[in-house]
């Protein structure tokens, strides 16, 4: 018993990265009805670009681990979010109502060029953070199996369980938040309606690419490195995560992400490793060919 809950305590951050993922990805795909892989691989130049920030805080302007903390997660966002608007300006908006053939290979553009942007920063080194706030919080304090999770661990919960709450509060309540989902109920009926759907597209893209970037901070201060091939991976990864919930929908993207998170925790834990992403992806494949509800085309 104790061990499985300390499964489904190890699900918990994963859970929660998964959702802000999902979350974020649903916001851009709302607006545009394109898949994306570029998503992914902005959250993983973002937290490249922490980690590569840090490292010449760290070694360079000689600043003490929280300063050098802050410094590399002020210029991951600034690069994040500014890159996150440059590909949504000049990429992805004048290919919006192309076909979807000519949005996957920009998207896989994209990729590459992050990157390779982020491996040639860093000339190829693997750098890594020092661990911080990885002392154990006991949560089920049995004598023989201790359930636990590290500060970090809580830490990057939270956050993440917040940023997507206010997300989807903002999102529910604030006028852009209306305009938002004016233009993805119908772009041309909100258009005819005065709604900018140039300017509420720009903005989607930097709500999404704020969302990536922060989440990518998080990831990075609790695994401490990833790798310049991981854009790919989680830009794939989470295009299929979003579809358990609905692309068009945040929120039912998020609860997703949260259901895709635990089932790779426990296969991982009672099922042979290398075929978790196998079983995974197989599952999540079946479930957007059963249970889809949007197309690439509106």
């Amino acid at each position: 018993m104790a061990y499985f809950l300390q499964q489904l305590a190890n699900a918990v951050p994963i859970a929660a990265l998964y959702a802000a993922l999902a979350f974020g990805y649903s916001i851009v795909f709302a607006v545009t009805r394109r898949a994306d892989i570029g998503f992914g691989a902005l959250f993983a130049f973002a937290a490249q670009m922490f980690i590569l920030f840090f490292d010449a805080g760290w070694t360079r302007l000689w600043l003490v681990l929280p300063a050098a903390l802050a410094f590399g997660a002020a210029l991951a966002l600034v690069y994040g979010v500014g890159t996150g608007l440059a590909i949504g300006r000049y990429v992805m908006r004048p290919l919006s109502f192309s076909s979807d053939n000519t949005v996957v290979v920009a998207a896989v553009g994209v990729v590459l060029v992050l990157m390779e942007t982020a491996r040639l920063a860093a000339e190829t080194r693997d750098l890594w953070l020092p661990p911080f706030l990885n002392r154990p919080v006991v949560l089920w304090a049995d004598p023989a199996f201790p359930v636990t999770l590290t500060t970090i661990q809580l830490v990057n919960t939270l956050a993440m369980a917040l940023l997507v709450a206010g997300g989807h509060l903002f999102l529910a309540r604030s006028g852009w938040g209306r305009r938002w989902r004016a233009v993805s109920d119908d772009r041309q009926a909100a258009e005819l309606c005065g709604v900018d759907s140039a300017g509420v597209y720009l903005g989607a893209f930097a709500l999404a690419a704020s969302v990536a970037s922060v989440s990518g901070i998080l990831a990075a201060s609790y695994y401490g490195n990833l790798d310049f091939g991981s854009g790919l991976t989680f830009g794939v990864k989470v295009l299929f995560i979003a579809a358990v919930g609905g692309y068009g929908a945040p929120l039912a993207s998020a609860l997703g992400g949260v259901l895709v998170g635990v089932a790779e925790t426990l296969w991982g834990a009672y099922g042979a490793f290398l075929w978790r992403d196998f079983v995974i992806f197989s599952g999540l494949v079946l479930l957007l060919v059963i249970f889809r509800r949007d197309k690439a085309v509106p």
